[in-house]
């Protein structure tokens, strides 16, 4: 999280609030987070002291659908894969108390074997 970000209490909130929700979730079409944390910076070294909020999540090669839909229309059948994967990562979710409420093309990642992934919980609402 870049520092004038972190140095913004709403967005620090909406940041956290992301991490929080993603990392309680566990469901193969969405995005995995490893750890989130505060790393202090500059301590002993040259550098300005402060620190960085961060996410760290699974590494994922592809393209989101935002970025795919641009290249035109996909295959009837293709909509209807994703639209399953998508539905059983919601299901996931809200199984869990949790509402994304910013879904969207630019939120869903397919992956290069062809599933797709929720990102981006930054407004989710927690149960």
């Amino acid at each position: 999280m870049p520092p004038e970000f972190a140095a913004d209490p709403d967005r620090r909130s909406r940041f956290e609030q992301e991490a929080r929700a993603a990392a309680a979730l566990n469901h193969p079409h969405i995005a995995v987070v490893h750890d989130v944390g505060v790393e202090e910076t500059g301590v002993g070294g040259a550098q300005p002291q402060g620190s960085v909020h961060y996410i760290v999540q699974e590494y994922l090669e592809g393209e989101t659908l935002g970025a795919r839909l641009k290249e035109g229309a996909l295959s009837p059948r293709r909509v209807i894969d994703l639209a399953i994967e998508i539905t059983e990562g919601l299901t996931a979710a809200h199984e869990a108390g949790i509402v994304h409420r910013d879904l969207k093309p630019d939120n869903i990642f397919i992956t290069r074997d062809g599933h797709a992934k929720l990102l981006d919980f930054g407004v989710a609402k927690l149960g």
